[in-house]
């Protein structure tokens, strides 16, 4: 079985679960980047993404090299924006039509995940939905949550 992990991350939180993950079980990983991104500090942040959530935006990214057609199981990873998935994997999920695929959905937040998960499966109905985490402040008790992550990601394809 072919595996990846795919994710964005503005500050890196979600990197490091993704790192984790991919690690563990020999998968591929697959880093969404914008083309233009916003800044990761200050509060500034919170409104110019909550507002891309609210508004549905679709950020141009960086191309992407790997073909998610190809892989048998699929993760995605993203940071909770606004109580749902980032703008990165909005616009990842409308260019990839991603069905018929094993997916596992993590994300992490500093708050609350809100619907981010319910959101996500909207979009990716048509697949088997492994498993859902979330991670809160990842970076915070580093070697804990990377043990979770590890953990989390054998058992999501069973080894």
């Amino acid at each position: 079985m072919k595996n990846l992990v795919v994710f964005y991350s503005l500050e890196g939180n979600t990197k490091f679960i993704a790192e984790n993950i991919a690690s563990e079980i020999g998968a591929d990983l697959l880093e969404l980047k914008p083309v233009s991104e916003i800044k990761s500090s200050g509060f500034s942040k919170y409104i110019w993404g909550g507002r891309q959530v609210v508004m549905g935006s679709k950020p141009k990214l960086r191309d992407i090299s790997l073909d998610p057609e190809g892989y048998d199981t699929i993760f995605i990873g993203t940071p909770v924006w606004a109580f749902s998935f980032s703008p990165a994997i909005n616009t990842f999920l409308s260019r990839h039509r991603i069905e018929g695929k094993k997916v596992a959905l993590f994300c992490c937040n500093g708050g609350s995940m809100g619907k981010t998960f319910a959101n996500m499966r909207d979009r990716l109905q048509g697949n088997e939905i492994l498993g859902e985490i979330e991670f809160a402040e990842p970076i915070k008790g580093v070697e804990e949550k990377a043990t979770l992550a590890r953990e989390w990601a054998k058992e999501m394809i069973g080894i």
